[in-house]
């Protein structure tokens, strides 16, 4: 996918769409992809691990003394209208007696898994060892699980007033500063720091401009890079604003210039949430959002040729120059 990314900058760069100048300035930034899961309540987490634990049993021909087919969905409905109310202690109550169902449940395929085979174990100890996480974690704990089928989904606040916690992986953007073209789009588990990224986001950035024989020379970044230096790059932002040029200041106001990018990517290409297993699928799906965005890019710049040839009145591509002082960009 890092090859595919990489030929949509290679063809802007061959129709000269972007010169190399252009290419060696980039803005860098993060933001959050979600992953295609409910809401992470504890009251549906809770259900949802015994609804799985009971059909892996019924599959597999484990008896068990009791399934809770009813009073496991009546919980889950009783937690939700007192969580509606604002009846927190009754909430809780219900709660706890959802995590008990939950380890009766639990502690009884234990016991008789020894009645299974071995393959069939590893199978069915993979999502009790996920059951039990689900059991054992509490409110203030870190690394929790979020999702049953998915646990490397990660909870990720980035101070928003209308959603302040995100579930997904944070991923890292990096785009051309005059013409928004993406040179670098990767993801990163474990929701590190801002600034502890930069090296790696610029280091991609660096592999996928080797065919324009370009390499990055100045970042743009927010307050959150801010103490971080890399190595045969400028890094720009307003924290140096006493030891800033006329010209550095210019180019740090285009900072705000990612976010109308980050936007697209969400709305138009689907990076708002994806829909692959695993973290391998994360870090794909970010790419092929990178990669769709910049197909999209490069037809616009190309009906926005056409158009200018028409207002001059060329009929022939083969006639027009297409340099950037030509064409007036």
């Amino acid at each position: 996918m890092e090859e595919l990314l990489a030929h949509t900058i290679n063809a802007a760069h061959a129709m000269q769409a972007v010169d190399a100048r252009e290419l060696s300035r980039v803005i860098v930034d993060t933001t959050v992809q979600e992953k295609a899961i409910a809401y992470p309540t504890d009251s549906r987490l809770l259900e949802v691990a015994r609804k799985k634990l009971v059909l892996l049993a019924k599959r597999h021909g484990i008896g068990l003394r009791q399934s809770y087919a009813w009073q496991g969905p009546a919980l889950s409905r009783k937690a939700g209208r007192y969580a509606y109310a604002r009846q927190f202690k009754r909430m809780q109550r219900v709660l706890r007696r959802q995590r008990t169902v939950l380890g009766r449940v639990l502690r009884d395929i234990e016991r008789k898994l020894d009645q299974v085979d071995p393959g069939v174990r590893e199978r069915i100890a993979v999502w009790l060892e996920r059951a039990q996480r689900l059991y054992t974690q509490r409110p203030k704990d870190k690394q929790k699980l979020y999702a049953l089928h998915a646990p490397e989904v990660e909870c990720i606040g980035k101070g928003k007033a209308r959603q302040a916690y995100e579930f997904g992986v944070k991923v890292g953007i990096a785009v051309t500063a005059c013409k928004g073209l993406v040179v670098g789009a990767r993801s990163f588990p474990g929701n590190p720091y801002d600034g502890d990224i930069l090296a790696e986001q610029l280091e991609q950035t660096r592999g996928l401009l080797q065919d324009v024989s370009v390499e990055p020379t100045v970042a743009i970044v927010d307050l959150g890079d801010r103490g971080r230096e890399v190595d045969g790059v400028q890094v720009l932002h307003r924290g140096k604003a006493k030891t800033l040029t006329r010209r550095q200041w210019r180019w740090i106001k285009r900072r705000q210039a990612v976010e109308p990018v980050i936007g697209h990517l969400k709305d138009d290409c689907r990076l708002r949430r994806c829909r692959l297993k695993g973290a391998q699928g994360d870090a794909l799906h970010v790419l092929g959002c990178a990669a769709g965005y910049n197909l999209r890019w490069l037809l616009r710049w190309i009906a926005f040729l056409r158009a200018w040839m028409r207002a001059m009145g060329w009929s022939s591509l083969s006639a027009v120059p297409l340099s950037p002082t030509a064409l007036g960009t």
